[in-house]
């Protein structure tokens, strides 16, 4: 039904999403939400049966993960969500540190009141769901304090490897804070340290090293909690 709607007016055409992006939206979706966790096998042919389209857009949607790290292809295996490697996730902090680092000192004299109000305001939610801890909500949460501190930066490059770290982080998902949740608690706090500082005009350098910290140190918290359990 919908494909004859399709095809009888092409000016619908253009404004409806490709199978192949629906398929790539739809397995994304899964992978951020944790439906579809690290190793889940991505069985085309149900994918493509779920949606009601033929494998071939399926198979591209596929590529596209793999391309972004979401996903990786083995022979004999097939498609499965990828497993972050704890060096995987070493790199994609230490990058993300510097990147975001220099994204949030960029975007720094662009953010208003009204920006700081609403970082604030996460960080709240964020202290808030401390007591009844819930690494995916926090992570989400994380996120999103992030992003209003970050996003004004008016160098696209800088903003493109931002979210590119981002992305990789997403198949860790609730990663590091469901191992340290103590480390959420710190990471609350140097939210507000991150946002005072840019309220008071301070330094475009102390700012960008504030966020870069503020990043690394969540790395060690990970790194403390490997050896921890590697040598016991």
């Amino acid at each position: 039904m919908a494909d004859t709607a399709l095809k009888a007016d092409p000016a619908l055409k253009a404004v409806a999403p490709s199978k192949s992006q629906l398929a790539y939206e739809f397995i994304r979706e899964r992978i951020e939400d944790g439906r579809y966790v690290s190793g889940y096998r991505l069985v085309l042919g149900s994918i493509a049966g779920e949606l009601g389209i033929s494998v071939v857009p399926v198979r591209e949607a596929i590529r596209r993960l793999e391309a972004e790290g979401l996903v990786t292809f083995e022979k004999n295996v097939g498609a499965q969500v990828a497993f972050l490697h704890p060096t995987e996730y070493t790199y994609t902090m230490e990058t993300l540190a510097l990147v975001e680092g220099a994204a949030t000192q960029l975007s720094a004299p662009r953010l208003t009141a009204e920006h700081l109000r609403r970082a604030r305001q996460v960080n709240e939610a964020m202290i808030a769901s401390l007591d009844g801890f819930d690494p995916h909500r926090f992570t989400q949460l994380n996120q999103e304090f992030h992003s209003v501190l970050f996003e004004e930066c008016p160098n696209p490059h800088i903003l493109d490897l931002v979210h590119r770290g981002w992305n990789r982080l997403a198949v860790l998902r609730d990663s590091v804070f469901s191992f340290v949740p103590g480390r959420a608690r710190e990471s609350v706090a140097e939210h507000e340290q991150i946002v005072s500082l840019i309220e008071s005009g301070a330094e475009p350098l102390d700012i960008e090293l504030a966020a870069r910290r503020h990043r690394l140190a969540t790395l060690d918290a990970f790194h403390a909690y490997q050896d921890e359990h590697t040598h016991h």
